[in-house]
């Protein structure tokens, strides 16, 4: 297939990228930035200039594709500038377009999404969290991601074989910037390695090569309306990501007060205390998808987190 990639050159995208070029995929992704591009270039795919609000120009490119997967997210405008809404709106409006284009074709449409917060406590399956209806009130804050998830598993009664990867929050390996290697420069800073309450918290994992070839999986398989696991761990008590933290570091290993959370870890306070162990059963079972990269601990024993 001819596949058009946002978020080609992120932390996902770049493992996704030469996953679908090794499986013999023809890739397009968008770049924003002359490094973005190049990057890119060598790793053998086409590029296609733009950002995500560049709407005709992302109509362009999925009209010529065979298939989308859009990974793309402004987490600068998100998180860095404060303005989490923006961005989400702006994700919508994406989303959208790609519906209109793409409708009728039966080509696959495959959008990132995420496991934190959609039944805390509880084990999730690929079945929970399905409302299908474009229609809805569209919510405001965070929720605005998941009534965009729930607008691609409608896109199935419009012609459509849509699907969503649900990615865990952490979404490890080497070079990983996102949540652990937050955690631990949270450890380096304080001097101390911590977990909220007793730690029992379990958060999925998953390795980013695993979760790549899940994503091509989803692009040449997925059902139409379909839900989709990057768990290759179902769930990592938080306890024991921060005991492999300290051990490293040189650390004492703490708890930390619930009502101090927010002092000692800042924005990751709420997620760090999220309790969302999550199933990937179904996913194996439709996809035929086998993690076979190492989990959470075992990769943080690798010490890349750490140099």
């Amino acid at each position: 297939m001819r596949v058009f990639v946002t978020g080609a050159s992120g932390w996902i995208g770049s493992a996704v990228v030469p996953e679908l070029i090794g499986a013999g995929h023809q890739v397009v992704g968008l770049a924003r930035s002359d490094a973005s591009a190049a990057a890119l270039e060598k790793a053998g795919a086409e590029v296609r200039r733009g950002t995500l609000d560049d709407l005709d120009v992302l109509r362009d490119a999925a009209a010529g594709a065979d298939g989308v997967i859009h990974l793309a997210f402004k987490h600068d405008v998100a998180f860095a500038e404060g303005r989490f809404q923006d961005a989400a709106d702006a994700d919508r409006r994406v989303v959208e377009v790609f519906g209109d284009v793409l409708a009728g074709t039966g080509r696959p449409f495959v959008l990132a999404s995420g496991l934190v917060g959609l039944l805390p406590g509880r084990v999730v399956t690929e079945r929970d969290g399905l409302v299908p209806d474009e229609t809805r009130e569209i919510p405001v804050g965070p929720a605005t991601r998941l009534a965009t998830a729930h607008l691609t598993l409608s896109f199935a009664s419009r012609g459509i074989r849509s699907s969503i990867v649900r990615l865990p929050p952490t979404v490890h390996g080497d070079g990983d910037q996102g949540f652990i290697a937050s955690i631990v420069g949270v450890a380096r800073e304080k001097g101390v390695s911590g977990y909220i309450g007793d730690g029992a918290n379990r958060w999925p994992a998953g390795h980013v090569l695993d979760a790549a070839r899940l994503f091509r999986l989803a692009l040449e398989k997925a059902p139409a309306g379909s839900a989709l696991h990057a768990s290759g761990e179902e769930g990592v008590p938080i306890r024991a990501v921060a005991e492999v933290i300290g051990r490293r570091l040189g650390q004492k290993v703490v708890s930390v007060d619930p009502a101090d959370a927010a002092e000692h870890f800042g924005w990751l306070a709420p997620f760090i205390g999220a309790d969302a162990p999550a199933s990937s059963a179904l996913t194996r079972e439709l996809t035929g998808w086998r993690p076979t990269q190492a989990g959470l601990i075992d990769d943080l024993e690798k010490g890349h987190y750490f140099a």
